[in-house]
């Protein structure tokens, strides 16, 4: 923790120390604004969030009053340039719980590590903050249901950053699908590829002086620093990061659960290894996983870290339905969709922009006026779990059987002991 904070003041379940007060309190920050009024926002984790910091600030309906890291030299980084934007220099600090207790601040929004975003989306939420939470929302699928539990208790917005579902033209194309555009759709596929290097091998060795490693450990139980973990390695070990299923498989299983109408699997098989390079990386690079759902519908995720797959281009997602398929293909700032007929003949092709722009406005909306979030913790829950399933089911090396309507393992005791994880003492989670 903070060197200026006595850690059991903090602690999830405490209901005293300095900022005692909001823990087991209801809260009482109205849910929308008056039409005047900015929202308040502090950002945490500013890799990922500092561009979602620039977002925000751009936005007229919002200002950043905090930006927050535990690298030092981002906060300076991100100081300076979201303050550059209106003139408006927000406040950089190490630790975010320095801004949970200021009333100016009505959202949180969490973009760190895996293994932070529950912890810090409890603690907003129980000090009555709205949340935007980075994908995966959770480490955990217990972290998720305590996630959705916490935002019902305390009657919080929490909207979790897949983006996609705020895309006009992704939109349109899912509305597509549910109308019947391809009949019945009973399979979703979808592809992840990218170029990574190998992570090499790490050393044991005494944290930089510009980052605070005990705080970014927050939750997780203590392990040494190493050199090749943060700021993005950790992706690739299990006690912090979910690999790259959870970290953007995550966006392709969201938009084939989102088209295909489904809520949770009932069969989970996953295979790969870490088969590139041999270095310290834990999760692995390449890695199909595939899930059943009522209904005799599916979906299968493929993901290649280390090849692109140069030539083959596969789409993100496709659907296949009994009068066509639909196929999806997007990047950082555009989409398109294309719905073929039976004989492959092209029935319809739309394009569109996409970007961070269109969720961080639904966000807004959503706690200014009451607008229905896109991707509400409950959904974003609904679709973080299968990643966390496919995970257990890989390093198991077996089929999981889940109850369809919650997603929890069945009549496998060791595949249960992964719902969970072991927390730092004093750091376990509670709804109260």
């Amino acid at each position: 923790m903070g060197q200026n904070f006595s850690r059991r003041g903090f602690l999830w379940t405490s209901v005293s120390g300095t900022l005692g007060w909001f823990w087991g309190a209801p809260a009482n920050h109205a849910n929308v604004l008056r039409a005047n009024e900015r929202v308040g926002v502090a950002v945490m984790g500013l890799g990922r969030g500092l561009s979602l910091a620039r977002t925000f600030e751009q936005q007229a309906d919002a200002q950043v009053l905090y930006v927050c890291d535990v690298d030092r030299r981002r906060i300076d980084r991100a100081v300076d340039q979201v303050g550059k934007l209106r003139g408006r220099t927000p406040q950089g600090v190490v630790d975010f719980r320095r801004f949970l207790d200021d009333k100016q601040v009505d959202a949180v929004v969490v973009a760190t590590c895996n293994h932070w975003h529950a912890a810090a989306t409890i603690l907003a939420c129980k000090a009555g903050k709205h949340v935007y939470v980075e994908k995966p929302c959770s480490h955990t699928p217990r972290e998720g249901e305590l996630m959705v539990a916490v935002a019902r208790r305390y009657n919080r917005l929490v909207q979790m950053g897949n983006q996609r579902r705020s895309w006009p033209v992704i939109r349109e194309a899912i509305a597509a699908l549910h109308q019947g555009a391809l009949g019945r759709v009973y399979q979703a596929q979808s592809w992840y590829t990218n170029h990574r290097p190998t992570i090499g091998r790490g050393q044991e060795t005494s944290p930089p002086s510009w980052l605070d490693y005990e705080l970014w450990q927050g939750p997780a139980p203590r392990r040494p620093y190493r050199t090749n973990v943060i700021h993005y390695n950790w992706h690739w070990f299990w006690h912090w990061g979910n690999g790259e299923l959870g970290n953007n498989g995550v966006h392709m299983i969201d938009l084939c659960r989102w088209g295909l109408g489904v809520d949770y699997p009932i069969q989970v098989t996953s295979s790969g290894g870490r088969f590139r390079y041999d270095d310290d990386q834990e999760t692995p690079d390449t890695h199909t996983a595939a899930f059943i759902y009522p209904g005799n519908k599916q979906v299968v995720w493929h993901g290649t870290s280390c090849s692109r797959l140069a030539g083959l281009q596969p789409p993100n997602v496709l659907f296949v339905g009994e009068k066509g398929t639909m196929v999806i293909r997007d990047a950082s700032y555009g989409a398109n969709y294309t719905i073929y007929d039976p004989e492959g003949k092209i029935v319809t092709q739309q394009k569109g922009q996409g970007g961070d722009v269109e969720h961080v406005h639904n966000f807004l909306e959503a706690i200014r006026s009451g607008q229905r979030l896109h991707s509400e913790i409950e959904e974003a829950h609904k679709s973080t779990l299968p990643c966390h399933l496919g995970n257990i089911a890989y390093r198991l090396g077996r089929v999981l059987r889940c109850d369809a309507k919650s997603g929890a393992i069945l009549d496998d005791r060791e595949a249960q002991g992964f719902w969970s994880r072991e927390y730092q003492p004093g750091w376990e989670p509670s709804v109260e």
